[in-house]
């Protein structure tokens, strides 16, 4: 076994280390997410945690871990008879994004089943990580159905493996640590409350400390061994502080006033339900151990709550995790203990002490969860800009700039999906052939039998009973009979936005409005999973914003500070996502994409814009690109250019009106496939 980086020698991310630390010294604090850029240590910390956790008794030969103390009644392997027990290492079992379901829960082995009538099973990651730490890297990544697996099973702290009426419980406590880069993507809100802590990490800037973690990192792995050795004392030193607060922490006093400020805080940041009330108790709780005190104090709750409350904050994916601490520090101020004196030995100045003072630890102050326009000097009352159709005047300069408008507020937009059957990754848009799903049919199974379709199974070895000496009342079962259910369920596809950034879009109220419409697609993307790009055109070209990704608040970002003015190359912007999906193609062949073009249809600029803007459209229907155009013009005259793209694109016209949910408009219909009407 490889030798693991020290804890102790880590260089600086005190955030980090102190969440780790915390969960270590109270698993019940349920967790820690760290969020961060790539190369920050994330993973190096979360592996070497293990190597201070206490070591834990189980019963000899059990394969789900039970403590010999109280053994699980409903464990696979017992019942266990009285027995000493032994101590072993606690395990870090690391559950990777691409892992099966029957790697994460387990497989039952559903022909001894069903010709047996025995439960033949075989444990899984999370018996593994039973009374140790389950640790997902880049969990934002994690497919939908495993991550429902895992809410299941930490919030009963058993897994259930059910196939065909034949069902296994075991125990599965453990602690969940996950790390993930902000960038790829975010984390679903049910899975993102059950992280008790949340820390955010990033490279240091001080030169001294980063020369001090490339000289460590390269010492280690010169050395790994004689490395660790060197680091062995401080590293006891640290794990016998663990076990005494764990000692202490039974001891630990959570008087009344704090018990009020804890309430308060959570209400005044208006989070969900109450598990951050719990989660910020049990760690104000474990700070006060971890300090070796015996009573929580007012700088334990204030710790408590920057590192449980920022990713409870966030009511959209657009929202920044994080709290406003100066709204902190009022609200504990004003719900703090009246009658005792815990004030008098604070260390920190408070709240009055400076107007440069920060609060230490927890995630770095920003603004209050909120997403704020680029420009807050751009009020509604600021005059518009010239009419829309000023900028494509011979009299106008066609480069003229204009400044980033906010987007309106955005709304529950209307289904889009991709006709047919595809078989991408798990999502919640279009029609696909997934893991999971209802049931369409049977078919042998190419490998490892996984889900089990049993009238075909029973009806495929029915004839062979008698030749095959069938004598009981059991069901003669060979390899051969056992039949796959094939299921249909949804996928994630690629929705890449083509946004008219021109001169004909520029109008103030317009261009706000615009931007709030694909604000909800993007929020919309973001629910059922998708993979998003950004490709925007403007006065004589065409660029991508931003390229396909998983980080729906990336698009956003970049949606806001878009500029708008110009000419409108409406065939740049078509080719351009022709070359993005093209790409995009070879990449990942089985994500299918749908193309969201929003423009008023206005073609200008070169020679014969509007002829080069229909043959980029059929280019797309030709390969089959399911598409959808939003129409974004105004006014009492409309001149249906939208429509007439929408057509050559192969796909539908919607309006801004039509696309939101409670539209009256009528039903929005599947956006239909390039050439399928032809």
């Amino acid at each position: 076994m490889s030798t693991p980086y020290p804890f102790t020698a880590i260089v600086g991310q005190d955030d980090l280390r102190l969440g780790l630390l915390l969960n270590a010294v109270s698993p019940a604090v349920g967790g820690v997410l760290v969020r961060g850029e790539k190369g920050t240590a994330k993973s190096t910390a979360v592996r070497a945690l293990a190597a201070l956790m206490p070591e834990v008794p189980v019963v000899p030969g059990c394969r789900f871990s039970c403590d010999p103390g109280s053994p699980d009644p409903a464990c696979p392997d017992g019942p266990h008879a009285e027995a000493a027990g032994v101590s072993r290492a606690a395990r870090t079992v690391e559950l990777p994004v691409g892992a099966s379901e029957d790697r994460l829960v387990g497989a039952l082995d559903i022909e001894r089943a069903l010709s047996e009538g025995v439960k033949a099973f075989e444990p899984g990651l999370l018996a593994d990580a039973h009374r140790g730490i389950l640790y997902v890297d880049e969990v934002n990544l994690l497919h939908d159905h495993l991550v429902d697996l895992l809410l299941d099973a930490a919030a009963m702290g058993a897994s259930y493996v059910e196939r065909e009426g034949v069902s296994v419980r075991h125990a599965a406590r453990f602690l969940l640590v996950g790390t993930m880069n902000p960038e790829e993507g975010e984390l679903r809100p049910q899975l993102l409350d059950r992280f008790g802590l949340t820390v955010e990490v990033s490279a240091s800037r001080d030169t001294d400390e980063r020369v001090e973690v490339v000289r460590r990192r390269l010492a280690y792995d010169d050395d790994p061994g004689g490395f660790a050795a060197r680091w062995a004392e401080e590293e006891g030193a640290l794990r016998e502080r663990i076990a005494a607060a764990r000692v202490l922490l039974p001891r630990v006093v959570l008087g009344d006033g704090v018990l009020r400020q804890i309430a308060a805080t959570c209400a005044a940041f208006e989070v969900d339900g109450m598990r951050a009330d719990i989660v910020m108790a049990r760690t104000a709780t474990a700070l006060a151990a971890w300090a070796g005190r015996e009573e929580v104090t007012a700088d334990d709750v204030r710790q408590a709550a920057l590192l449980a409350l920022p990713h409870r904050r966030r009511r959209n994916p657009f929202d920044a995790p994080g709290l406003d601490e100066d709204k902190l520090d009022q609200t504990l101020d004003e719900a703090g203990p009246q009658e005792d004196g815990t004030d008098d030995d604070d260390p920190d100045p408070g709240p009055d002490g400076g107007g440069d003072g920060g609060g230490g630890g927890g995630v770095p102050p920003q603004a209050d969860g909120d997403r704020t326009p680029p420009s807050a000097s751009q009020s509604d009352d600021t005059p518009s800009p010239a009419p829309e159709s000023a900028p494509d005047t011979p009299g106008r300069p066609a480069g003229g700039e204009q400044q980033p408008v906010a987007a309106a507020e955005p709304f529950r937009t209307k289904m889009l999906s991709v006709p047919g059957l595809g078989e991408g990754a798990a999502g919640r848009r279009s029609r696909a052939r997934t893991e999971h799903g209802r049931t369409t049919g049977a078919v042998r199974p190419q490998g490892a039998l996984t889900k089990l379709h049993l009238a075909a199974t029973v009806q495929a070895a029915a004839p062979h009973q008698r030749a095959r000496g069938r004598a009981g009342r059991g069901l003669v079962v060979r390899r051969d009979d056992l039949r796959q259910a094939t299921r249909e369920g949804r996928e994630g596809n690629l929705v890449l936005f083509v946004v008219d950034a021109s001169g004909s879009m520029a109008a103030r109220q317009r261009m706000s409005a615009v931007k709030g419409a694909v604000l909800s697609l993007l929020m919309d993307a973001y629910q059922r999973r998708d993979k998003v790009g950004l490709v925007t055109f403007r006065g004589k070209e065409a660029d991508v914003a931003l390229p396909p990704t998983s980080s729906v608040d990336a698009a956003a970002a970049r949606l806001e500070s878009l500029p708008t003015g110009g000419r409108t190359p409406l065939a740049a912007g078509l080719l351009k996502a022709h070359d993005v999906l093209r790409v995009e193609r070879l990449r990942d062949p089985s994500r299918r994409p749908l193309l969201v073009v929003v423009t008023d249809g206005r073609a200008t600029g070169g020679p014969e814009p509007v002829a080069l803007a229909g043959r980029a459209g059929r280019l797309h229907r030709s390969e089959g690109t399911a598409s959808v155009v939003v129409d974004c013009e105004s006014g009492y005259v409309r001149l249906g250019l939208a429509g007439e793209l929408a057509r050559e694109l192969g796909g539908t016209a919607v309006t801004l009106d039509e696309l939101r949910a409670d539209s009256i408009a009528g039903l929005v219909k599947d956006v239909t496939a390039a050439g399928r009407a032809a």
